[in-house]
């Protein structure tokens, strides 16, 4: 039986690195500062990294967090990717910190330790197995019919908004939801209360932090938590009872191999149901989501770039990788060291935390020439680390890629005029770069 790390969850009890930084630059960028992140993500702060610190010891606010090492540069990043047997995910969950136990939303905080990509060895490889059937590229090709239907269907909407919408409203946290809702066998008439929870996920962060009551919310942000607890529980209550139908009633969906998913020879732990559901929402929302609105930002930024793009769409299965690179919608993954090693001459203690930095990495010039630069024509651009590395990489990244080709392909042929026209808002997430708004101006 699998262990729940969830029960195992604790603090490390010590403050500090405990063999001395590499690299003892300080105060070079707040990297646990989530509010910091509704700007976009630090890239000053990543370039400032990679030159001057890029194995950089970060402080934590929680006086029983310790703080981690944090890597920038993609060679390091790599190196931690496959060693998964010495750099662990299921030791301490992938995320950086999950907040005090007494105060953490009990869903929540057992279900981000409990799931597929938390889990090591056999496990993982095992769960992975299961669910590969959804993601074949035979699978992929049925699947991508109906997203181009539903492509179109979007863009015949955005036409009756022109000249002016939110993008993100409008389009790109439509379409990830309609796949996931297909590739899960989800009604599609639950699609607005998806994008509420997803939402809702989006800002556990921020809300977390009002409930442990290290956070003044404004007004606004006040008004958006107030019944969001309520939500949450209402999102695993649904995801519960779709799990349990289908192990009554099985289908010929990635939900019903949720479900019935076997483990070392014993059906999976109700909360690690609960985790497989909040991840399968999450990662099948927010990549996807989150490059669709990105990219507007970067072809609006580099007009050459758009105008090459326009008139040669060949280019656009590596303009999306580029972009893919420069966004980076995954911030980070943690690991926690299960021994005593080191990566880039940097001492590392057993029980410390590692936290791996896509959009740094992704922007090393030890990789990328020139990195800063939005270019389609990048001939390594599909290096890019933005959907991980190793046996952990992202298994739903294929669909991701179709999704935003399809997107893009028809987007630029209807409205090639369409350009961001406003400020990008962000949620406060260290975790995911969750653009929330994205403004665009068009002629419909």
């Amino acid at each position: 039986m699998l262990e729940l790390a969830h029960e195992k969850y604790r603090r490390a009890g010590w403050k500090g690195p405990r063999n001395p930084p590499l690299y003892p630059a300080t105060d070079i960028v707040d990297l646990v500062d989530f509010q910091g992140f509704s700007k976009g993500q630090p890239i000053e702060g990543y370039k400032r990294l990679l030159e001057e610190a890029p194995i950089y010891w970060q402080d934590e606010r929680q006086e029983e967090e310790p703080g981690y090492w944090a890597f920038a540069r993609y060679a390091d990043i790599k190196e931690i990717s496959k060693k998964p047997e010495i750099f662990s995910s299921q030791k301490g969950g992938v995320n950086i910190s999950y907040g005090d136990p007494a105060n953490m939303h009990p869903l929540l905080s057992t279900a981000a330790l409990d799931n597929m990509i938390a889990l090591d060895g056999e496990p993982h490889v095992e769960l992975r197995r299961q669910h590969m059937p959804f993601f074949t590229p035979g699978y992929i090709k049925q699947l991508k019919e109906k997203v181009d239907a539903e492509v179109a269907r979007l863009i015949d909407h955005l036409a009756t908004k022109a000249p002016h919408c939110n993008l993100v409203d409008e389009f790109s946290s439509q379409l990830p939801l309609f796949t996931l809702a297909e590739l899960l066998g989800v009604d599609q008439a639950d699609r607005p209360r998806l994008v509420q929870w997803m939402t809702d996920l989006e800002m556990a962060t921020y809300f977390g932090a009002i409930r442990e009551g290290y956070l003044e919310p404004t007004p606004e942000m006040f008004q958006a938590y107030e019944g969001w607890e309520e939500r949450i529980k209402e999102f695993f209550e649904y995801g519960m009872a779709a799990i349990e139908d289908r192990r009554k009633n099985p289908r010929e969906d990635l939900m019903s191999a949720i479900a019935n998913a076997v483990v070392e020879g014993d059906p999976m732990p109700d909360m690690y149901l609960k985790g497989a559901w909040e991840l399968i929402f999450i990662a099948g929302n927010d990549t996807t989501r989150n490059s669709i609105s990105g990219m507007m930002k970067l072809l609006t930024e580099n007009p050459d770039q758009k105008a090459k793009l326009l008139d040669n769409m060949e280019l656009l299965p590596n303009a999306i990788q580029e972009a893919v690179r420069l966004i980076s919608p995954v911030i980070h993954m943690k690991r926690t060291a299960t021994q005593d090693t080191e990566v880039g001459g940097q001492k590392i203690a057993k029980d410390e935390k590692l936290v791996m930095y896509y959009g740094a990495a992704n922007r090393d010039p030890a990789m990328f020439e020139d990195p800063h630069r939005f270019d389609i024509e990048r001939s390594n651009a599909a290096n890019n680390l933005a959907f991980g590395f190793g046996k952990h990489v992202c298994l739903g990244r294929q669909i991701a890629l179709m999704q935003i080709e399809s997107a893009y392909r028809q987007l630029l042929a209807r409205f090639p005029d369409m350009h961001m026209d406003g400020e990008m808002v962000c949620a406060p997430n260290n975790f995911v770069h969750a653009i929330t708004e994205m403004p665009v101006t068009f002629k419909g």
